[in-house]
């Protein structure tokens, strides 16, 4: 697997974006080593799963490295897209250092993933294609990402029912890919999955 050069380094590369002192570097340090972890634990609970485990810690470090293009004060970002762009955002940053795969972790992070149908319902600034996580360090990311929040500084692990009721505010599609994400994580593939209906959005 093609890995980062070693003057490339995560930190070096979100320095470069969000200067030393920044509040938003500060905050992107804390959650990607929070996620790292997050998605470290997770394949050690489920040997049966070959992950790139330098990537996927490298990618977990990166995969906010947008936000500084985003309107966001609370987290001491003053650009001008919306935050929901900041996977978007992202991916442009890193493709232009030639980290195509990390990229892609990037855009395809946010949400649960972000369907074509759902980023032309969401927000016009979102490009209309499907961006949804595909590989296995894509799906972990996106998964592991959803456990922190950056406003509380990472400080509270939410559990899958505060996930779950916070995807819900949007829509039923987020909630039911994250579900399918914890059968995935959970389960061996030679053992049957319990039963989990999916989540039918309120009329």
């Amino acid at each position: 697997m093609k890995t980062l050069p070693s003057t490339l380094t995560p930190e070096a590369i979100i320095t470069d974006f969000h200067p030393v002192g920044s509040r938003s570097r500060e905050l992107l340090l804390r959650h990607g080593e929070r996620v790292g972890r997050k998605a470290l634990e997770i394949l050690d609970r489920a040997p049966w799963l070959a992950a790139d485990r330098e990537f996927v810690i490298a990618s977990a470090m990166l995969h906010d490295v947008g936000i500084g293009q985003t309107h966001c004060p609370d987290l001491g970002c003053t650009g001008r897209l919306p935050y929901v762009c900041h996977g978007v955002a992202g991916r442009r940053i890193l493709d232009e250092l030639g980290l195509q795969r990390h990229a892609l972790v990037c855009e395809r992070h946010v949400g649960v993933g972000i369907s074509a149908e759902q980023a032309q319902r969401q927000c016009a600034a979102l490009p209309a294609r499907d961006m949804l996580p595909l590989s296995l360090e894509e799906r972990l990311i996106c998964y592991a990402d959803k456990f922190f929040s950056k406003t509380d500084n990472g400080r509270h692990e939410k559990t899958p029912a505060e996930i779950i009721a916070g995807l819900m505010r949007y829509d039923a599609d987020g909630a039911n890919r994250f579900l399918a994400l914890q059968r995935l994580f959970s389960t061996a593939p030679d053992v049957p999955a319990a039963s989990v209906d999916t989540i039918t959005a309120p009329v």
